[in-house]
């Protein structure tokens, strides 16, 4: 079965470009040009994969991120001529997989979107859903549904944090190198490698504190890498 995405964006000719080059790569591809109009889509169809602008009509592309997220756990890539970090941020922090800025290649948006899709093949349960990985201390980490606990109680982090964690929790205290856990989680075929990694290892140290389940969990290495510390 093919592959499906969403592509939300109301500019016609950034749309058909995103269209052709999905459509390419044997993607079932559906548009939206309002924010209203995507959240119908994902809702009814229930994509793989679903490129999403900031800037739309009827809403911010980041509002459409942060309601999806209320139910759906799809790949999201914001695709944006907006590049103020303050947006990039806003993005990966309510959920987005990743971020790409206007202009970009179809060079670059179809490795990027094949890489998130392989995550997605990934994803699908061919394990029971009670395999779960041990971070030690009481955080328990469900991978294939992107659930975190820590004591019983879940802890709200978005499905690329769950990634990221769950790929440090597999050998504490060995020292990831940024691109190391893009090729991990990612599947190595992005730029900005080490913003993408610092922006989600920097939510993850606030939303475990939050959460009680330590201050310094994740630990800077010579300030090139991370690690998870021993419980």
């Amino acid at each position: 079965m093919a592959a499906r995405a969403v592509v939300v964006e109301d500019e016609a000719d950034t749309r058909e470009l995103i269209d052709i080059v999905l459509r390419k790569a044997g993607i079932e591809v559906h548009g939206a040009e309002t924010g209203d109009e995507g959240l119908r889509l994902i809702r009814d169809l229930k994509p793989d994969l679903v490129t999403l602008d900031v800037q739309l009509p009827d809403m911010q592309g980041t509002e459409v991120c942060r309601r999806l997220r209320e139910f759906s756990d799809t790949f999201v890539m914001m695709i944006t001529s907006r590049t103020d970090e303050v947006d990039r941020l806003l993005a990966l922090d309510l959920g987005a997989d990743d971020y790409l800025a206007k202009p970009f290649s179809t060079r670059e948006l179809g490795a990027r979107s094949a890489a998130l899709l392989r995550r997605a093949r990934a994803a699908e349960p061919e394990r029971p859903e009670d395999d779960v990985v041990e971070a030690g201390g009481g955080l328990v980490l469900v991978p294939v549904r992107h659930v975190a606990m820590f004591e019983g109680n879940p802890v709200p982090l978005t499905p690329p944090e769950v990634d990221v964690l769950a790929v440090l929790a597999r050998e504490p205290g060995r020292a990831w190198d940024r691109s190391d856990l893009v090729s991990e989680v990612w599947g190595g075929e992005f730029i900005e490698s080490d913003y993408l990694i610092d922006v989600h290892v920097a939510n993850l140290r606030r939303k475990l504190r939050k959460a009680g389940a330590g201050t310094d969990r994740i630990r800077t290495v010579e300030g090139a890498a991370y690690a998870l510390a021993s419980a």
